[in-house]
């Protein structure tokens, strides 16, 4: 493993410097050569630790950034994006280039990895060809997810979101086959479904995420690295801090830290999930919802409560160290008080918190406090549509989905526009619906001291269900 690694950091000064067109990711190393690499025992076993860290490092970009720009998260202190709260978000953003840099790099790394290396290394297996495959699928479904568009090559053409996941869909068909392991083959299967999701196409979506269901705890993360330089950032700001950087929407509190260290923090980094079973549940049930078979949409949605999140992973873990003590704001509830979705909604109670008062329970994979009573209670489409959007916040909390789920996407970077000719000038304007509130309304909410209730000032799932028929959400309702 350690010869692994000394070949990694070499690998990846390789694959910038000889892949990268443009600077986003460019690094220089005169002591190694592609030939010197490729000439190695074992390249493409090396490439693919390389290709793991560099999923990790893009997770850190893409992860912490995103759920900023949501309702998940407020940035508390000084550290990270102090604009994607409101959101603000311009192509010259430091941030902005940042992550398309990441997922560029790693797209690079896979195209390098299948082009080249697999080539040249005679020992290399199928199993590892769909692993990079699946790397480059997943650099696409972020290239589109997360992006209004973006190139599909160094100073290329600029693919739009639909091209970007044609392309990831292409590179999963010819993995899949080659995939031997059978949860491996599972995990590309539901990511197929997650980009037939994207597209907008229910049949195709609904038939490979319940190909998946065989296995009810399917599960793919990855993992992070506190001694060699790929530690989990989100990590970092949310729970190993002594100061708390990240703070959640009250109404969210009860989902964190997903991420923490009971040892060290070198030695104890969280992994992130990237794939899991959940998803397949909550794709049927958007599904059947939109086409209004309601009765089996709310079915699925209870044994996704009680196949799936019943049995996932939960710790017991020491949080008294969390005062929310970022200091952007001072207001934040640190005793278990009710909490009101917003103004009209009742009060509840279990979501915010007394961390002094002895462990917490952490959802380690997924946590929802939607209930099968809720689903009962949800009579109609939009009920129903409301708690598939609260419950997929909730399962993919600190994961980087909640923003794609409210419809908004980052621009082209403008390092990327200054060396393409390609780049549009439509492309680096970010895509924010006019239903989204700015002035970091989302993250907003009152607290009553003397009642002990704390209001959020929006309920964004209900925003998106009264603006369900907007281009930018809700993919199976016309």
């Amino acid at each position: 493993m350690k010869t692994y690694k000394k070949i990694f950091f070499a690998l990846l000064a390789i694959s910038a410097s000889a892949l990268t067109g443009c600077e986003l990711t460019k690094v220089d190393n005169p002591n190694v050569t592609n030939g010197v690499y490729l000439n190695t025992p074992n390249a493409t076993k090396s490439w693919i630790l390389g290709l793991r860290r560099q999923m990790a490092l893009t997770l850190n970009q893409v992860v912490v950034n995103t759920e900023l720009v949501s309702d998940d998260y407020f940035n508390n202190r000084t550290l990270s994006s102090k604009v994607f709260d409101i959101p603000q978000i311009q192509n010259f953003d430091l941030d902005v280039n940042n992550i398309q840099a990441a997922v560029h790099r790693l797209r690079e790394l896979s195209e390098y990895g299948l082009n080249t290396v697999i080539k040249a290394d005679a020992t290399t297996l199928p199993s590892e060809k769909a692993e990079m495959l699946f790397f480059n699928a997943y650099a696409h479904v972020w290239s589109g997810e997360l992006f209004v568009a973006l190139p599909g090559s160094s100073k290329g053409a600029v693919l739009s979101p639909a091209e970007h996941y044609k392309v990831a869909l292409a590179a999963l068909e010819e993995a899949i086959p080659l995939q031997t392991d059978p949860a491996e083959k599972l995990a590309y299967t539901l990511l197929k479904a997650r980009v037939y999701y994207d597209l907008g196409m229910p049949d195709q979506a609904k038939e490979f995420a319940v190909a998946t269901m065989a296995n009810k705890l399917l599960l793919k993360q990855i993992k992070f690295d506190g001694q060699n330089g790929a530690s989990n950032d989100f990590q970092t700001y949310t729970y190993s801090s002594s100061t708390n950087e990240f703070a959640p929407l009250p109404r969210l509190d009860f989902l964190d830290p997903k991420y923490y260290h009971i040892t060290t923090i070198a030695l104890e980094q969280k992994p992130i999930s990237i794939v899991k079973s959940e998803e397949a549940y909550l794709i049927l049930a958007e599904v059947q919802i939109s086409a209004n078979d309601l009765a089996a949409g709310r079915t699925t949605l209870k044994s996704l409560l009680s196949d799936v999140i019943a049995n996932r992973p939960v710790a017991s873990v020491d949080d008294k160290k969390e005062t929310r003590n970022g200091g952007n704001r001072t207001d934040y509830p640190l005793k278990a008080v009710k909490v009101k979705f917003d103004a009209s909604a009742q009060e509840r109670s279990g979501y915010v918190l007394d961390r002094q008062a002895g462990n917490i329970s952490v959802y380690t994979v997924s946590g929802t406090k939607v209930t099968a009573a809720d689903l009962d209670e949800a009579v109609t489409q939009d009920g129903l549509l409301y708690l598939v959007y609260r419950m997929r916040q909730e399962i993919f909390f600190a994961e980087g989905r909640r923003m794609t789920d409210l419809g908004i996407k980052f621009p082209v970077s403008q390092t990327e526009q200054l060396n393409n000719s390609n780049v549009k000038p439509e492309h680096t304007i970010a895509q924010i619906p006019s239903f989204i509130p700015l002035n970091r309304d989302m993250d907003d909410f009152t607290n009553n001291t003397a009642l002990g209730v704390v209001t959020m000032k929006y309920d964004m799932n209900k925003v998106l269900v009264t603006n369900k028929k907007a281009k930018e959400i809700f993919p199976f309702i016309n």
